[in-house]
């Protein structure tokens, strides 16, 4: 097995193949495989929902040691069509998923998910836990109730960034302001006026822009064909709750109970607080949870970086 790079990334790669995989006669997925095409095989699993996988994205892993796959889910990224809300549940991004294994002919896989991708990446191996044979999960998102009125109802991080929230709900009706403003952006960015998808789009960027950065990162000023659609995936799930039943996650942990698993968090991650990884290492008896002190939500930080890469050393020598 490779050692762990000097620098937080393995050297920059290229796809030794692309797919554009047919999962419905209108949708088709964005495939690329990277590395050992004999090697252990990893999936990889965006955040978002609606965000898409990037070059870096590959260099996380050892092209030695692993057969690295990444790609788009349905309706984000280089996936077609976008914008495409219609049979577009966490359900079908399983089943996805499961039909992406099968066509790559792959008996088991680890499966690494990022913040939404970790989500999605239990899931699927609740679902099929006889094809995963371990997971690396960041950022944990256990989408229950309390996760998302945690991000998008007022009392919460309001009273750390009240600027920030207002400006993130004041073109909003007035009830906006004190309960939950997801039902109005939900209207705006998926039946409102083109203008109101994008003031919308907009203000929904940069609230969680905000979250994941601690106020650093400056909100976008123009609203790409890009941005809208990853705002609208993303309200898409959150405003349903991302299509799961409430504490679906850790009820079915005995369902993944014998998968290894490395959980990793970054301390000071307030999108996606640190209590839910803890959760998972308390009911998982194969879970190993990694607290980065310093770190927040974002994952091309070096220390974070550094994390990563040594998670996916270290599961690929746990199932050597």
């Amino acid at each position: 097995m490779n050692h762990i790079p000097p620098s937080p990334l393995y050297p920059t790669l290229q796809p030794y193949a692309t797919h554009q995989l047919a999962v419905t006669n209108q949708l088709n997925l964005y495939v690329e495989e990277c590395g050992n095409p004999v090697g252990l095989p990893v999936v990889f699993l965006h955040g978002g929902p609606g965000a898409h996988c990037k070059p870096y994205h590959r260099s996380l892993f050892s092209p030695e040691t692993y057969r690295i796959i990444l790609f788009d889910q349905r309706g984000s990224g280089r996936s077609t069509p976008t914008k495409h809300l219609q049979d577009n549940t966490t359900h079908h991004l399983i089943n996805d998923l499961e039909q992406l294994r099968k066509h790559l002919g792959i008996s088991n896989w680890v499966i690494f998910g990022s913040s939404w991708g970790a989500t999605l990446g239990l899931l699927y191996a609740q679902t099929h836990p006889e094809h995963v044979v371990g997971l690396i999960l960041r950022s944990i998102f256990l989408a229950r109730n309390e996760d998302i009125e945690w991000v998008y109802r007022a009392g919460y991080l309001s009273r750390l960034f009240p600027k920030q929230w207002d400006n993130f709900t004041q073109f909003l009706p007035h009830e906006g302001h004190w309960d939950t403003p997801l039902a109005s952006y939900h209207h705006y960015l998926t039946t409102g006026s083109p203008k109101e998808a994008e003031i919308a789009a907009l203000a929904w960027l940069a609230w969680g822009g905000c979250l994941i950065s601690f106020g650093q990162l400056d909100p976008p000023k123009e609203c790409s064909p890009e941005l809208l659609n990853e705002a609208r995936l993303a309200c898409h799930y959150i405003f349903h709750r991302c299509f799961i039943d409430e504490n679906q996650l850790l009820r079915d942990l005995e369902k993944v109970a014998d998968v290894p698993a490395i959980l990793l968090h970054g301390q000071r991650d307030l999108l996606c607080p640190l209590q839910g990884a803890y959760l998972l290492e308390q009911q998982w008896p194969a879970a190993q949870l990694r607290i980065l002190p310093h770190d927040n939500h974002i994952m091309n930080e070096p220390t974070m970086l550094s994390a990563v890469v040594e998670a996916t050393c270290d599961m690929a020598e746990m199932l050597a």
